[in-house]
């Protein structure tokens, strides 16, 4: 028997859960931190580290309570992250500055100006994060910081994702060029590869804008796998967590990786963890490029199998929004949405509020809806949402097939599947195939897989998975409604090519209106 304790960092808040190798949770606490946002620049999104290691200090000692152990029982401790979140720090590994949380957007002209680089050099390791470089990846996040920071450059050492940042602070390691580094974090948003000898060359990032010079050099560090420890917890952190100096702490890994591990992934399956956004995670025997994914990376998500990541930049948060501008909550606005059927609302909607991160990667697209009459609701344009995230979703899979990724299995992880049956049901009839659901709560339980690895309390992931995965709610397609929402996605999907893409070549819309009547009045009759 051995007992872990596996961490969750969050948008909003921290959750620390406990777990025995034979018993599963024991107990679990969570703590919040502030998320800054400015109304006059919306791409705007920080995050203190100072919040964010109260608030795990705070949730520790509560799931310690919550689980009655003594927090000296905990063999190991494993962290999972938001990414690409990303904080510049000294010589000394003190920050510089708050985090630029994953949903920051502001380096969208950054990430334009890498991107345009990357295809006129014939720079390899575009294609392997999908063609794109995205607003809401490191090098851009870098970049931006370093023009509109000039007063701090001189004190700049290096920069961290958020996973590799806190293990290092607990771990107590000090010099930048020690600190370990997420082939996770790494490969998918800074286009590290180990087949390409790393990072980017340093004459191609130099290029894209002098102020990158010597940056590569500074990102320096032990590149690893989950399945390798990135030190041992210190004395000082060990007291203020309520646990036992030196357990190990592995290396970490952004949250929906971790997750797919909780929802018991394997080849030929796919993982939507749908919160605030969606993360998309596959994992495959072969890496091949897929265009428009959040890459593909040996070792990012398992640690012997290539990681397929791709997804949506809002889905919860779309949902909320709705409901914040109806004057309701997401569950006040969510009864009676289980009565609705495919379709019914004659509205469509594309979930680009937060702009496009998988397979466009646009992040200066914005939400539209189609089809309002005077008579609809708030809760009309929620569970339009509901399906606009589904619509989306099939697109990203179907591009995954396209290029050689078997999706047998579709799996809906993260925290909204775990209370929203209406989402599981209108993703089933939308994708055509069951949806599987876990049974249990699965939010920190890949986490404290890695911790169990650590610990030595199992051999192989898939033997943790075994012991301690819940099993699979199958959601069934149902038929017409399934058939009706094949008709409206025709219609979106003409749509998000079309509207989506600069350049697009001209597309007959004239139908989708009428249709969207048409298949509505099907649908309510």
């Amino acid at each position: 028997m051995s007992i872990v304790a596996g961490v969750d960092f969050g948008t909003l808040s921290v959750r620390v859960s406990i777990f025995d190798s034979v018993k599963g949770r024991l107990g679990a606490g969570a703590a919040e931190y502030p998320l800054f946002r400015k109304k006059e620049d919306p791409d705007y999104a920080t995050q203190s580290h100072a919040d964010h290691m109260g608030a795990l200090a705070a949730a520790t000692r509560r799931a310690i309570e919550a689980a009655g152990i003594d927090g000296h029982a905990i063999e190991a401790m494993a962290l999972d992250t938001t990414g690409s979140t990303v904080i510049p720090v000294d010589a000394h590994m003190q920050p510089l500055d708050d985090y630029y949380l994953w949903c920051d957007h502001r380096a969208w002209k950054e990430a334009a100006e890498i991107t345009a680089a990357a295809h006129q050099q014939g720079l390899e390791a575009i294609d392997w994060c999908g063609g794109i470089y995205s607003s809401e990846w490191g090098w851009a996040k870098l970049l931006h910081w370093l023009r509109h920071n000039p007063e701090k450059r001189e004190r700049f050492a290096s920069a961290f994702e958020h996973c590799d940042y806190v293990a290092a602070v607990l771990c107590g390691i000090s010099d930048p060029a020690g600190a370990p580094r997420s082939v996770c974090a790494m490969g998918h948003k800074w286009m590290w590869r180990a087949a390409a000898g790393g990072l980017p060359p340093e004459s191609f990032l130099a290029g894209v804008d002098p102020l990158l010079a010597g940056t590569r050099e500074k990102l320096a560090g032990r590149y690893e796998t989950s399945d390798k420890i990135a030190g041992h917890l210190t004395a000082e952190w060990a007291e203020t967590l309520g646990l036992r100096t030196g357990i190990p702490i592995p290396v970490g890994a952004f949250d929906a990786h971790w997750d797919a591990l909780g929802a018991g992934v394997r080849t030929g399956d796919a993982v939507n963890v749908v919160g605030t956004s969606t993360c998309i995670m596959a994992i495959g025997e072969k890496p091949s490029l897929i265009p428009g994914v959040c890459g593909v990376v040996p070792g990012s998500i398992h640690p012997a199998y290539a990681g397929i990541e791709a997804g949506l930049s809002a889905t919860g948060d779309i949902f909320e929004a709705i409901a914040r501008r109806a004057g309701a909550s997401v569950a006040e606005l969510s009864r009676g949405l289980d009565q609705y059927r495919a379709a019914s609302t004659g509205l469509l909607r594309l979930a680009w509020d937060n702009g496009d991160r998988t397979v466009l990667v646009n992040p200066e697209l914005g939400g539209v809806c189609l089809g309002w009459r005077l008579t609809h609701t708030a809760q009309d344009e929620l569970f339009a949402a509901i399906e606009g995230t589904a619509f989306h979703t099939r697109v990203i899979l179907e591009r995954f097939e396209d290029h050689g990724v078997a999706v047998r299995r579709v799996i809906n992880g993260g925290g909204i599947p775990q209370k929203n049956p209406v989402l599981n049901q209108v993703y089933a009839n939308v994708l055509g195939k069951p949806v599987l659901v876990p049974k249990g709560e699965v939010t920190s339980l890949g986490s404290a897989i890695v911790a169990f690895l650590a610990a030595g309390a199992f051999r192989t992931i898939e033997e943790a998975q075994d012991a301690l995965c819940p099993g699979f709610a199958a959601v069934e397609p149902q038929p017409a409604e399934a058939a009706r929402s094949a008709e409206v996605y025709a219609l979106y999907r003409k749509l998000y090519f079309g509207f989506g893409r600069k350049g697009s070549e001209p597309a007959a819309i004239g139908d989708v209106l009428p249709e969207l009547r048409r298949i509505a009045a099907q649908a309510r009759a």
